[in-house]
């Protein structure tokens, strides 16, 4: 059996290293290593203190989270938390905690169950239970407000931020700041406190002092956290620590955290969590498959999204050439790159030095010179097929053999692309998403000639540049966008029935999507989906509807023009316009907000199992990704296919159904399977 969890004799001290990779998470293996150790040092006649370490980069950065997924699929059982915290609080000889990397939720809980907490100067502290949908379950939301505070335990169980070190020290948290080496630092201070009485942390109530900042805590959750279970309960929880005795705070957190782990939103959270982690691992392209190296790029176009992939490029520490036609277009480009680098300056994200220093690795140019010594050339030219065919046809007489060809097109057939160049193998698709320097998906388009070393090269480029990259093949708009479009349909078929854009903006961003979809449609212009509309008309016997088209031809191009589905402010704020409604209803029926949301998630779906069905898409976690990283899909739903199986496959299908809509033959298999299953 595998030992996570060793100990040794220094002297008087006892010393309890943690050792399970990566992150030594706070399994039930590394429980039961601690009260195995404690035990044996607790009865060790030499040993007047112990001192608990993690090994490696961190000292324990959480629980373990696939033993809560275990939970989750019925074949897993609760950690034993709270006996072997409660024995390591009860010990009778000091309990020194020495922190470095990080000491988050599990791991918080396990350093407040010593009886001193010590750190590195770079150590960070926190509770992060809440992203995963939960509270801590170990005790921390009866022990931090006895260390910290009421209200700032509140704070950090809600929000789930972490905490450095010296903020931690003055709030009580940790008990000294070690300069040099950790494990002599600590067995230092272990001395110095040996012989002491032991100050149990459950016995603290000093700080335990009733607060009106919960109040004010519980109405920003309910602001900025809307819908989220966990953030509230993590207050509920915390307060239990003033009004109750410490053994019932122990109780009634495990009742609220077990009440948490049971719901929807923990199991989307989670999944969501192991989801990204899983798109990672493509299906057919081994771990050791060969990188071509990516130490420099070139990236055509100077444009919103040219501009930002040179700076998720010069970010990740990679020299790129921008190359445009137009000096104008270049010196607009350069001037937004450097106004978005003083914005992370001001904001304290970067220091003058290191934006200047970023800056200076973009390098924009007129001509080609340099092209043919570059790893990667990005083209990210206006979203016509003549134009990026002419693009590539000139890069492939420039670029070097190994130089990876990449096209950053939202819809565009990727193969067609590729045809125009001597080695389609080297031609692959990367959708960044605007803007490209913020937004964390890469669409990572596979042609049909596309070399597997070059679609991990992608994905491994997308890691460097911190992002998550999800390989898709060909096919119209790829998985997102080819999605997006029944999403929309749907949108605005209810607004010409009878519903307001801002009734159907407000029922989905009720449901959690970040932005309504006819708010986005002004953001990215209407006449945009417009074009995109006339190259890709609806299939044969499809209803298309015209709410688009209209908003054109009456000049109303969305944010850019101040006037779309809605009118626009000088601040580009969004206001109700009745001109829309005597633009494009034909309709004034009373429609719910249910209808609204059935209408337009369900639309999602049902493309997403015709996505499957196609093989543009290889696995449904992919798609969900494709939604939570790319396109506002409330993380806490899980995405849409997981969605889909929350509500029930039998109902989607149903409703698809009802709504007059040609179900996905997948969906059709998929529901009555699931339904023989329950039977």
């Amino acid at each position: 059996m595998e030992t996570f969890v060793t100990y040794s004799v220094q002297g008087d001290i006892g010393v309890i290293t943690i050792d399970n990779p990566p992150v030594n998470a706070l399994s039930s293996a590394v429980l039961e290593g601690l009260r195995t150790a404690f035990d044996a040092l607790e009865k060790h006649t030499d040993v007047r203190a112990i001192v608990v370490m993690g090994s490696g980069r961190t000292f324990v950065a959480g629980a373990d989270i696939n033993e809560l997924a275990e939970i989750h699929a019925g074949i897993g059982q609760m950690p034993p938390f709270h006996p072997v915290l409660n024995a390591i609080e009860n010990c009778t000889k000091p309990v020194i905690m020495a922190i470095h990397g990080m000491a988050l939720g599990g791991g918080l809980e396990l350093a407040m169950a010593g009886h001193y907490r010590v750190a590195t100067p770079d150590a960070q502290v926190g509770q992060p239970e809440v992203k995963i949908g939960l509270i801590p379950g170990a005790g921390g939301t009866q022990r931090l407000p006895r260390l910290a505070g009421v209200a700032e335990a509140a704070e950090m169980c809600a929000f789930g931020d972490s905490i450095p070190t010296d903020v931690a020290k003055d709030w009580g948290i940790l008990d000294w700041i070690v300069k040099g080496d950790l494990r002599e630092g600590a067995i230092e201070f272990a001395h110095e406190v040996m012989g002491q009485p032991v100050w149990k942390t459950r016995d603290r109530d000093d700080k335990l002092i009733p607060t009106e900042a919960l109040a004010a805590l519980r109405a920003q959750c309910k602001r900025s956290r809307r819908n989220l279970i966990a953030p509230l309960a993590a207050i509920d929880a915390v307060e239990l620590a003033i009004t109750t005795s410490f053994d019932e705070g122990l109780r009634r957190e495990a009742e609220i955290f077990e009440r948490c782990l049971f719901s929807d939103q923990c199991k989307a959270l989670i999944y969501a969590f192991f989801a990204e982690r899983a798109v990672a691992k493509v299906p057919d392209i081994p771990k050791d498959t060969a990188l071509y190296a990516i130490r420099s790029a070139g990236v055509i176009g100077a444009g919103t999204m040219g501009g930002g992939i040179a700076m998720a490029l010069a970010n990740a520490g990679i020299p790129v050439r921008v190359k445009d036609t137009e000096q104008a277009a270049l010196d607009r480009g350069l001037a937004t790159i450097r106004k978005n680098y003083e914005r992370s300056v001001k904001s304290g994200r970067l220091t003058t030095a290191a934006a200047e220093e970023r800056i200076a690795r973009i390098s924009p140019q007129l001509g080609w010179e340099g092209f043919d010594q570059v790893d990667i050339i990005i083209e990210a030219v206006f979203e016509s097929m003549a134009l990026k065919k002419q693009v590539f046809a000139e890069i492939d007489k420039i670029a070097k053999r190994e130089c990876v060809l990449a096209s950053n097109t939202s819809t565009l057939d990727i193969d067609a692309i590729a045809a125009v160049t001597s080695r389609p193998e080297m031609v692959i698709g990367t959708h960044f998403f605007s803007p490209a320097n913020v937004m964390r998906l890469v669409e990572i388009v596979r042609g049909k000639a596309t070399e597997k070393p070059v679609i991990a090269t992608a994905m491994a480029l997308a890691k460097t540049l911190k992002k998550v990259g999800v390989v898709v093949r060909n096919g119209f708009g790829f998985v997102g966008n080819r999605m997006v479009f029944p999403y929309m349909n749907e949108a605005q078929f209810l607004v010409e029935e009878g519903a307001t854009p801002e009734q159907v903006d407000r029922a989905l961003t009720d449901f959690g999507m970040a932005m309504g979809p006819l708010a986005m449609a002004d953001m990215s212009g209407i006449d945009v989906f417009w074009r995109i509309e006339q190259e890709f008309p609806p299939r044969t016997g499809t209803k298309a509807p015209e709410a688009i088209a209209k908003l054109y031809a009456a000049g109303r191009y969305g944010q850019k023009t101040g006037a779309g589905f809605y009118r626009y402010d000088e601040n580009r704020k969004p206001v109700p316009d009745p001109d829309v409604f005597k633009l494009v209803q034909k309709d004034t029926r009373s429609i719910s907000d249910e209808e609204i949301v059935e209408r337009c998630i369900y639309a999602l779906i049902n493309e997403g199992f015709k996505v499957l069905e196609e093989g543009i898409a290889s696995r449904a976690v992919d798609i969900d990704v494709i939604y939570l990283t790319g396109y506002g899909f409330p993380a806490y739903r899980g995405g849409p296919m997981f969605y889909a199986d929350l509500v029930g496959l039998k109902k989607i299908h149903a409703r698809v159904v009802e709504f007059g809509w040609t179900p996905a033959a997948l969906l059709i298999s998929a529901s009555r399977l699931a339904a023989n299953e329950r039977t």
